[in-house]
Formats: structure tokens, sequence, C-alpha cells
């Protein structure tokens, strides 16, 4: 299994000449299943459960890129249509949508068909009450849902085995190296849930203030999130916001504002101007351009929870 961040390059002139058949034309009939991941923790997931098999995987956003502002090229949408499965996360990144909705040829599994998802604005622990008094009932809307449902080791677990599922379809000879995958996934993500449920069960704080609202899902750890933006990193704060921030930072006695690695100015800003210290806490949207070798998705979120233990006085 090989994992590849760089993609097939296909020529602008060829595909104006040909159109999308182009794309299906120059994939060559090796015997592979080829894998395109829309964002980095999906990619994660696919290079764990195809562990051991004749698989690659491609991923769409490359290191150092914001995957919210993900534009796909000419060859990134190669990708998408010679893919024998596509995993993406409808309402991610638009531009991802329209291209699978578009040009996908082989099969796509959709994180929102697979994953529970967090209704925005609501807590992890109010979700799992509603779901509880709704079991055996029509599904219910809650509208606008928090996309970043990776911050759940084992929401992340989840969708590891309906990927290793879809994978078995495709390609049934390596059906049982898949399966066998994601249950050694899980059980890594299981350790994680375990650290993370240990390690904030008893601290000084239970708030942090993060950049954008990308950690709702944590909340299930006993943390409450107060966000200087919402789901976009790219929004701009508002006076009012910034004013119940300071206001909350005081009562709390909070003494950290985290950053993001790909877009740090909002907590650095926000730190600067109240004298805290600046952290960062990353939220595994994407890879850094300079990440350590070796980083994958265990090892950042070790160093997420090794953060918020020392900011937050836990014990």
């Amino acid at each position: 299994m090989r994992f590849s961040s760089g993609l097939a390059t296909l020529s602008t002139v060829a595909l104006l000449a040909t159109g999308c058949s182009a794309f299906s034309d120059s994939a060559a009939d090796d015997g592979k299943t080829n894998v395109a991941a829309a964002f980095y923790p999906l990619a994660f997931v696919a290079e764990r459960i195809s562990e051991g098999t004749d698989t690659e995987v491609d991923l769409l956003t490359h290191p150092g890129t914001e995957p919210h502002d993900l534009e796909l090229d000419v060859s990134q949408t190669a990708t998408i249509v010679n893919a024998d499965l596509v995993v993406f996360e409808s309402g991610f990144q638009p531009a991802v949508d329209d291209t699978v909705e578009q040009n996908a040829e082989g099969a796509t599994l959709d994180v929102a068909d697979v994953v529970d998802l967090l209704p925005v604005d609501e807590s992890a622990a109010e979700h799992e009450e509603h779901a509880d008094e709704e079991e055996g009932e029509h599904e219910h809307d809650h509208g606008s849902v928090d996309p970043h449902f990776w911050q759940d080791p084992l929401r992340l677990a989840d969708f590891g085995d309906a990927m290793a599922d879809e994978l078995a379809k495709i390609d049934g000879d390596d059906a049982e190296t898949y399966r066998a995958n994601a249950a050694g996934l899980r059980k890594d993500l299981e350790a994680l849930d375990k650290a993370f449920s240990t390690g904030l069960a008893d601290c000084e704080r239970d708030t942090i203030v993060v950049s954008h609202d990308a950690f709702g899902y944590l909340e299930k750890y006993g943390l409450h999130v107060a966000s200087i933006v919402g789901l976009s990193p790219e929004a701009e704060p508002t006076a009012a916001v910034l004013g119940e921030l300071q206001e909350l930072i005081r009562t709390e006695g909070i003494t950290t504002v985290f950053s993001e690695p790909l877009e740090p100015a909002l907590g650095e800003d926000l730190a600067t101007d109240l004298d805290l210290t600046n952290g960062v806490l990353d939220p595994i949207e994407g890879l850094t351009a300079d990440a350590p070798k070796g980083s994958d998705y265990l090892s950042l979120m070790d160093t997420n929870l090794a953060t918020l233990v020392s900011a937050n006085g836990c014990r």
C-alpha cells in the first residue's frame, strides 16, 4: 500500500479536447484499488485500513493547505474520476462535493451517511440524551452539523469500520485484511478515547478558548469550548464575541488561548491583547507542510491531550 499526496498530472489541452472521458481512459488497469481521500483524517483511516494490501491512497488536500478552502485542479479531479473509492464529508469541502457528484465513476463513501454527526450548538451529552429519547422514532433533524467528527476517536473508528466494509465489496480478495485492520484501528482509537477521558477527568479548569469552532466533539470529555469564530477559520470575530470571551477568561481564570498550526493569527492576537499564554491546539483537519516526520492522527491527538492537560491544570 502506498500513501501519496502527489497526484498524476494530465494535460489541460487534452481535457479540453476529449472531455472527462480522458480521465478514465488514462487510468491503467493495474489491479490496484485506488482510494481518493478528501482530507487528512480520512486519508489516515484509509491508510490504516488498507495496510498489507495493494491499495493506493491519494490525499486531495495537500499538507499545508487549509481544507475548507480546497479548490480542485485538473489532476485532483482526475484522481476522483479514476478512484475505485472516494471518501469525503459532504458539506465540509464544497469543491469536493461538486466534483464527486459530477465526475466520480467508482464507489463513494460520505462520512455523513455512516457517522453520527453532532448538530451545531448541541453538546455531545445533549446529543446522546436526544438520541436515547428518540430511539425507534423517525430520525430527528437538527439542521447544520459540526463536521469535525474525528476529534472523537470513537466516531473515527465507526468511519473506519464503514470504510473496511466498502473496500471489502470492491476488493473481495482482501476483505479479511480490511476488516482485521479496522479492528486494529478501533483498538488504538478506543485506547486514545480512554486516555482523553482519564487525562481530562480532574482539572483545575474545564473551559478552553480556541480560534475556530473545531473542537466541539471534545466536550464529551467534560470540556467547555469557547471559540473566537465559528466553523469557518476564515471568519472575522465580532466585537461582541471578543467582549464575551474576555469576560469568560476573567471569570474562569483561563490562562491560555489556543491558536492553530494552519491559521495561527486569531489565537495569537487575542492572547497578546490579554497578555495570556498562546498555546497551539491542532484541529487535525490537515497536516502542516513542516509536520515532523512520522506525525499522524494518533500522535497529533496525543500532543493535543498533553497540551490540554498542561493548560487546564489537570492531574
